[in-house]
């Protein structure tokens, strides 16, 4: 199923949260990580990003493309957004350095290649 232009628009800002997310846990390591409130904050706020653009992206698309996980990153911006005190810092870094790398792939072949 090709993705309708709404459903193409989410699926590049979901894309460009997890490449921003990428740029500022680039080069850290878990301790720094943990001891960075600003990246904490900027990572957070673009999981947040990715997680509404994820549930911007009609239902219909979403069932023709059970290989990511849809239902778990939009509940993960629902934690940051409304439960942010639960949050847990070291598993926002596992979900950084051993989700976000396969999920953007997945997601990478769902969209048209860019021009240039």
């Amino acid at each position: 199923m090709l993705p309708s232009e709404d459903d193409l628009e989410s699926l590049w800002d979901m894309r460009k949260a997890i490449h921003r997310t990428q740029r500022f846990t680039v080069g850290l390591s878990e301790i720094e990580y943990l001891e960075n409130d600003l990246v904490q904050s900027a990572v957070e706020r673009q999981l947040e990003i990715l997680g509404e653009a994820t549930r911007r992206v009609s239902r219909e698309f979403q069932l023709a493309h059970p290989e990511l996980d849809w239902r778990n990153t939009i509940g993960l911006r629902n934690v940051i957004a409304h439960q942010y005190d639960r949050l847990q810092q070291d598993e926002i870094w596992r979900i950084v350095q051993t989700i976000l790398p396969n999920f953007l792939t997945l997601l990478e072949s769902l969209l048209p290649p860019i021009d240039g």
